[in-house]
C-alpha cells in the first residue's frame, strides 16, 4: 500500500514499518564479523569513503539522538518521557561531540557499542510513532533553523517542509519529514558502508533501495 493511501487515524509505524527491525539489522548484518582493519578503513579516492564503516555507523546513530530527542525534546513525547531516552550528559556526547556529526568516539568505538546505540536511538522513534497517527505525522510541525545547509531538502520533502513568510531562515519540519529524513540518512550511509566494503573485496549482505537523497539527479552513487 502506498503510504498516500494508508487512512489517516491508522497508527503512525505503518507509515514507516522500517524503524521495525530493517534499519538496526540492516546496518547490524553488514558490519557482523568484520576486523578492526576493515571497519576502520578510509580512503580520499572516493568521495563517500572519507568516514570508514566505524564513522558511518556512528554518524547514524548519532543522528537518531539529534533528530527524536536532543533537538526537540518533549515536544516529541506529550505523554511524558519515554524509556530508553539518555540524560544530558550523555545526549552531548551522543549529539555534540568534537567528532563531526558522529557520537564522542572516546566513549563509542567499539561496533557493538555502535550498534547498541544505534538500537536505542531507532527505539526512540519507535516510541514516537506508537503516539501518532498517520493524520498526526502530517499535522505536527517542529521548527528548525535553516542556513541553506540542505538546499536538496526542498527537492524531496515538499509539502511536509515549509519555510516561515517572516523569518526567512525559520523553517517548519512535519514529523513525518522527519522521519523521512532518518530514513533516507540510513540507507544513505548504509549503501556507503556496503560501498566500503566493496572497496575492500567484501561481500555486502542487505539489499537497500535508492530512494530519497540517493535518487536526486546527480548524487553519487558510484561504486569501486
Amino acid at each position: 500500500m502506498l503510504s498516500s493511501e494508508i487512512p489517516a487515524d491508522s497508527p503512525a509505524s505503518l507509515l514507516f514499518p522500517q524503524f521495525k527491525s530493517e534499519l538496526y539489522l540492516g546496518a547490524a548484518s553488514e558490519v557482523e564479523g568484520l576486523n578492526e582493519d576493515q571497519l576502520n578503513f578510509e580512503s580520499d579516492r572516493w568521495g563517500w569513503s572519507g568516514w570508514s564503516i566505524r564513522r558511518q555507523l556512528s554518524h547514524m546513530a548519532s543522528g537518531n539522538f539529534r533528530w527524536f530527542w536532543a533537538r526537540w525534546g518533549l515536544q516529541m513525547f506529550p505523554n511524558g518521557v519515554p524509556p530508553g531516552v539518555p540524560d544530558p550528559e550523555e545526549t552531548k556526547a551522543l549529539t555534540e561531540s568534537k567528532y563531526d556529526r558522529r557520537m564522542d568516539e572516546d566513549l563509542y568505538w567499539e561496533v557493538d557499542v555502535l550498534l547498541g546505540k544505534l538500537r536505542q536511538g531507532i527505539g526512540i522513534g519507535q516510541a514516537i510513532l506508537s503516539n501518532e497517527t498517520v493524520e498526526s505525522m502530517r499535522s505536527k510541525e517542529f521548527e528548525f533553523s535553516d542556513h541553506g545547509a540542505w538546499p536538496w531538502f526542498y527537492d524531496i520533502h515538499g509539502s511536509g517542509l515549509r519555510r516561515d513568510t517572516e523569518i526567512p531562515t525559520k523553517i517548519w519540519f512535519s514529523l513525518e519529514t522527519i522521519f523521512n529524513h532518518r530514513y533516507y540518512e540510513h540507507i544513505t550511509h548504509l549503501y556507503n558502508i556496503q560501498r566500503i566494503k566493496l572497496a575492500q573485496g567484501l561481500s555486502i549482505v542487505a539489499e537497500v533501495p535508492i530512494k530519497g537523497y540517493m535518487a536526486l539527479p546527480g548524487w553519487d552513487l558510484s561504486t569501486p
